[in-house]
């Protein structure tokens, strides 16, 4: 089996919407500028999607989600990791996140928590951050520089 990643294409993002819409992630946002999803795909087609928003040494982790019938297979780490190489090549120095669900997943690839109170403008300012995430979710930011 051979693991590839590509930039999700425009045509693609339906299926990203799908996969999304199925774990409950938001998607209001999916088409705005300043997004970047990757897809992994093997032979047998999509495994999952990543992205990261923004631009300029913070920016956010958005929108993992590994399709159903795929996951359980380290396919989330190999995402991760994937985005986090593309930001760190881009000059990124930190990852931010918002998550409901996934905060212990986070924190073993070394995520902390952090206090919202002290979140970049960038950041506070994006709609994940402002509206689509609820208050209840965990911020957390990795050191990746």
């Amino acid at each position: 089996m051979t693991l590839a990643f590509a930039p999700t294409p425009d045509g693609r993002h339906d299926i990203l919407r799908l996969a999304l819409e199925e774990e409950r992630l938001p998607t209001d946002d999916l088409g705005e500028p300043g997004r970047r999803f990757f897809e992994l795909s093997d032979d047998d087609g999509p495994i999952g999607f990543i992205g990261i928003e923004g631009d300029g040494q913070d920016r956010l982790l958005r929108s993992l989600v590994v399709l159903s019938s795929r996951k359980r297979l380290g396919h989330g780490s190999v995402l991760v990791a994937h985005a986090e190489a593309v930001a760190r090549r881009d000059g990124v120095e930190r990852l931010h996140l918002l998550t409901t669900t996934a905060a212990d997943f986070f924190r073993v690839r070394g995520y902390r928590d952090a206090d919202r109170a002290t979140t970049p403008k960038a950041i506070r300012s994006t709609a994940q951050f402002s509206s689509l995430c609820p208050g209840r979710a965990t911020y957390l930011v990795k050191e990746i520089a």
